[in-house]
């Protein structure tokens, strides 16, 4: 399957995204997850007279979640992967975190997610968890989670590009 070069995710709302995410995330799930896969998902829970409801009525103001992936399907076609279309995010602890090492006055280039786990290695959890910015068990999971983001971004990545903001 080939990957799409642009970033899509920005264009994908973030309740599509969630769902998107849960199905790519579901080990229950056949992989590779594609937009088509999603969709039949959808389709599968929706009712029979919303789904003829669903037919019907297109709103501009407010798309649907289906009309959306529709959308999405139409322009990538449905064998684009599901995952291209999530919108990666920090967690709200690493967001604490990340917004600790670029709010450091000291640093003179925005830090990278590198940056951000050497900083956890170097004690940036337990740091945060004694200034109360996070629950004593918030910094167990800040490692595995940046890990994974380098893992899908790579480690020069800019960690402010990730951070949620709710």
């Amino acid at each position: 399957m080939i990957r799409n070069p642009i970033d899509v995710a920005s264009r994908v709302s973030p309740r599509l995204s969630a769902l998107l995410g849960s199905r790519v995330d579901n080990p229950e799930c056949e992989q590779p997850v594609t937009l088509m896969a999603v969709r039949r998902f959808l389709a599968d829970l929706l009712p029979d007279d919303f789904k003829e409801a669903e037919r019907l009525h297109h709103f501009d103001v407010d798309i649907s979640i289906l009309d959306e992936l529709d959308a999405l399907i139409e322009e990538f076609d449905g064998a684009a992967l599901a995952v291209d279309f999530v919108q990666a995010r920090a967690s709200e602890s690493l967001s604490r975190a990340i917004e600790a090492v670029v709010g450091d006055e000291n640093r003179e280039n925005p830090p990278t997610l590198a940056t951000v786990r050497d900083s956890i290695l170097a004690g940036l959890g337990a740091r945060l968890v004694g200034d109360g910015e996070l629950e004593d068990d918030e910094d167990d999971t800040l490692l595995a989670e940046i890990d994974a983001l380098i893992e899908q971004f790579g480690e020069d990545t800019l960690a402010e590009e990730l951070l949620r903001y709710e």
